[in-house]
């Protein structure tokens, strides 16, 4: 098989410098190099066209003279382009070209010609050696830094490269409960992406990973916003041996990859291991590491074989583990459409020869071990902060949800962790109240007396609907937070006519799920 080789080993990481740093961060400030600053600099269809990594537009916006300064930047380093240095000089006054390339974060363009004294006389262009770029939530607002992406290496990646923000780290921010805790760890941190989102809400922090160069990529991305934390080398849980946290956080390198010599095996991604068993692992390994009461949320992959059932599978993962766990399964993809995503993914493009090798290479290997298509979900894990026995919930998900999921998680673990705790007559003696975003649908014919169905509907979080019979209807429809349960069932026991025990034993299945489910408080 013959593949594309990937790029070349990439330029060295940056270097932390304090006062330079220091002088950046006030620059990127002053330039308006933010997320919005950004976006108002390239305009929403340069922007959205960039974040569908096509880069034409925003080539063309930011060509133009007077763009402005955060335009510069962005050309300089998502672009990947060779900007003057004396623009480059306006748009960081502290910080200057000078800066940059004593940083690291820079070097001159082979268009300049050479200078022995460090400087940058005589040289008309930089190009720059890493990702730069502004990044943040409604509330937050970073830089982060990291490898070059494909527009602009113009090739395949680097198998050593280090991923900026993507689609799987914004996937696990955004679905990470953050309690207020005083340990957590950032495993396979990369470029630090979620010790940044961690700051917010944890006391101490460690991040590990195994390449040496993501951390230096970390290191950097954590001096230009501030935050500290230990970082450490070394694979998977290795490196916190021994030590417990009150939450974990891992976007691990889930990626089945054919394990043959001529497959590309890109660091961020690539595990080691044959098909999903280092996530498999990690699951069984993760509760030593968790303090009682400890939350670990991570993203998995999993593969299956023809007519096997995707929760029996990852159910196999938890067994032993003595941990609650909300797994939900977000996308299932043949084995066709996995192996041309991530045969995509290094840069390699569609239709070449090297792409159709790596995508018979992925064919093979799951053909090998019977593997019809792979699943992609959250998992998070508990450990019980006494002795019961653990909780499971595992289901599928594919329909957008409202973000972010981080406080819905949360709930939705406190919820279950109540209602495991809390046998079914204190279920009964609670007063429950739904939930400010539940709305409940009637359906029925034309100038019928009763609907012929009702639900509820859920606005926020994973955006449930549950179907109710007339008995659940009613208990929801008097649930304001005044009366118990119980004292509900027996009210609804006299309007039907029905023992009250009998109105106990069928509404309660419904309460218990709705309640779990976040649809009453």
């Amino acid at each position: 098989m013959s593949s594309p080789r990937p790029t070349d080993r990439p330029p060295a990481p940056p270097t932390v410098l304090e006062p330079e740093i220091a002088d950046l961060r006030a620059d990127l400030g002053d330039a308006d190099y933010t997320v919005d600053g950004l976006a108002r600099a390239l305009g929403s269809v340069a922007s959205a066209a960039l974040h569908r990594e096509q880069p034409l537009p925003a080539l063309r916006v930011t060509a133009r003279p007077g763009a402005g300064s955060a335009a510069l930047l962005c050309r300089l380093f998502p672009l990947g382009q060779a900007v003057p240095v004396p623009d480059l000089d306006a748009a960081l006054p502290r910080t200057g070209a000078r800066g940059l390339l004593r940083l690291g974060l820079v070097e001159r363009d082979d268009e300049g010609a050479g200078e022995a004294d460090g400087g940058t006389a005589g040289h008309d262009l930089v190009r720059a050696t890493c990702d730069l770029r502004p990044y943040g939530t409604e509330q937050d607002m970073w830089w982060v830094v990291s490898d070059r992406s494909e527009i602009a290496t113009g090739g395949p990646l680097s198998t050593e490269h280090v991923l900026g923000v993507g689609g799987a780290s914004s996937t696990l921010a955004g679905w990470t409960p953050r309690p207020r805790v005083e340990r957590a760890l950032d495993l396979g941190t990369g470029c630090g992406v979620q010790v940044l989102h961690l700051a917010g809400h944890t006391t101490y922090r460690t991040a590990s990973d195994l390449s040496e160069r993501a951390l230096a990529f970390a290191r950097v991305t954590l001096a230009m916003n501030g935050v500290e934390a230990d970082l450490r080398a070394g694979s998977l849980l290795e490196p916190v041996s021994g030590e417990q946290f009150d939450l974990i956080v891992s976007n691990p390198p889930f990626v089945i990859t054919p394990r043959r010599d001529d497959v590309p095996r890109y660091e961020y991604r690539d595990g080691g291991r044959a098909g999903d068993a280092l996530v498999a692992d990690l699951v069984a390994d993760l509760a030593a590491q968790l303090r009682p009461g400890g939350i670990a949320q991570l993203l998995a992959n999993w593969e299956l074989v023809e007519g096997e059932d995707w929760s029996g599978h990852v159910h196999g993962w938890l067994r032993g583990t003595g941990l609650d766990a909300w797994v939900v399964q977000r996308e299932v993809q043949d084995v066709a459409e996995y192996a041309e995503t991530w045969a995509r993914d290094g840069g390699h493009r569609a239709g070449t020869p090297g792409f159709d090798a790596l995508y018979a290479a992925w064919l093979d290997d799951f053909a090998a071990r019977g593997v019809d298509r792979v699943g992609f979900g959250v998992v998070t894990l508990q450990r019980p902060g006494s002795g019961r026995e653990p909780w499971r919930h595992l289901e599928h998900v594919p329909t957008p949800v409202a973000g972010p999921m981080g406080p819905v998680v949360l709930a939705g673990l406190r919820a279950r962790t109540w209602l495991a705790e809390h046998p079914d007559d204190e279920l009964l003696d609670t007063p429950w109240q739904v939930a400010a975003d539940v709305t409940e649908e009637r359906v029925g014919r034309p100038g019928a007396d009763d609907p012929q169905v009702i639900q509820l509907r859920q606005g926020g979080g994973l955006r449930r609907t549950v179907r109710l019979d007339t008995l659940a209807a009613g208990l929801v429809g008097a649930c304001d937070g005044e009366l118990t349960a119980r004292q509900l069932c027996s009210g609804l026991a006299v309007l039907t006519e029905q023992p009250s025990a009998q109105v106990v034993s069928a509404v309660l299945p419904v309460l218990r799920e709705l309640v779990a489910d976040g649809l009453l408080h």
